[in-house]
């Protein structure tokens, strides 16, 4: 159980870390609410294709499918919406930075729509990694254009996000009532597939596929390991630890975002953003690790500081 637990747990790291990378290769040709429709119809697709092969139930209620479109609606599509829409004006390390901030979101749902106490170590979590995110876009603020284009792709960040965190509840509801993480994902990523499809229609985008190898392989990409590996393995991870601890991956995976942003988008480390991602996962640390441990930590660092004063 530890072990699955585990390989859940770092496959949605390093999974979700790379997916930032290849979210603005889709930009360009086709249009951002197309390149999710495709993404997730995609991804709908090899799932139910699965289900079938492996005979699973996928006869449901109603209401049932109420809460599966739900769920798909916040996490295969208004939240991807706006995070394509600001990835054409920020870099996809700075993306995942701010996307961290659900750790602090998560806890704060929890207690609106679960009823679970919000300890004072979350308010403590927050401003840090509200300082942090601050610090680590502080050069884009300082040189924000007149029309605030970075300052308008951090909104659609932080708000992209929240939407996400409020799926996240969704899908701690939908599978508390028992409904299975691999039906309702193949379900939820069709309704948001066809939502988006919806909305791209209305605007009068192009139906257009760009045949180059970079969005191809990007797109195959985000469908099949994105999206069915890594959305698989963080809501399976989710039910059997709950929301809150679950998101402690995202304390990871801005560092491989950012790692990868550095060698594929000649991303620039200041201090600035290294003293604002120190500050991110310190906040998203005090809002994950128990206060006892905590307390344990910085007593065992306490002498070594001590004695370096002196």
């Amino acid at each position: 159980m530890l072990t699955n637990t585990f390989v859940l747990y770092l496959s949605t790291v390093l999974i979700w870390g790379s997916t930032f990378i290849a979210i603005p290769l889709q930009l360009g040709e086709v249009p951002g609410d197309v390149s999710i429709a495709y993404r997730f119809g995609l991804s709908a697709l090899v799932l139910m294709f699965w289900c079938s092969l492996t005979r699973r139930n996928m006869r449901f209620g109603f209401r049932q499918h109420l809460w599966m479109a739900g769920q798909g609606l916040m996490l295969f599509g208004f939240n991807y919406m706006l995070v394509y829409q600001a990835s054409a004006d920020i870099t996809s390390g700075l993306i995942a930075v701010v996307f961290s901030t659900i750790i602090v979101m998560n806890i704060i749902n929890g207690a609106l729509f679960f009823g679970n106490r919000v300890p004072r170590a979350v308010i403590a979590g927050a401003a840090l990694g509200l300082v942090g995110i601050c610090l680590v876009f502080l050069p884009e603020v300082r040189a924000l254009d007149a029309d605030g284009t970075t300052l308008r792709a951090i909104i659609l960040s932080l708000v992209g996000t929240f939407i996400t965190s409020f799926g996240n509840m969704l899908s701690a509801r939908n599978q508390s009532s028992k409904l299975p993480v691999m039906q309702s994902n193949a379900y939820g990523m069709a309704y948001g597939a066809l939502t988006l499809a919806l909305i791209a229609w209305g605007r009068g985008e192009a139906f257009v596929f760009e045949t180059t190898w970079t969005y191809t392989g990007s797109l195959v990409y985000l469908a099949l390991v994105g999206s069915v590996l890594g959305f698989g393995s963080f809501l399976t991870l989710l039910g059997r630890i709950g929301p809150e601890r679950a998101a402690y991956c995202m304390v990871l995976f801005p560092i491989v975002a950012l790692a990868l942003s550095t060698v594929f988008e000649n991303y620039t480390w200041t201090a600035e953003a290294v003293a604002g991602v120190s500050l991110v996962l310190a906040g998203n640390l005090l809002v994950i690790v128990p206060r006892q441990q905590l307390l344990r930590v910085l007593r065992i660092f306490r002498p070594a500081v001590s004695r370096h004063a002196k």
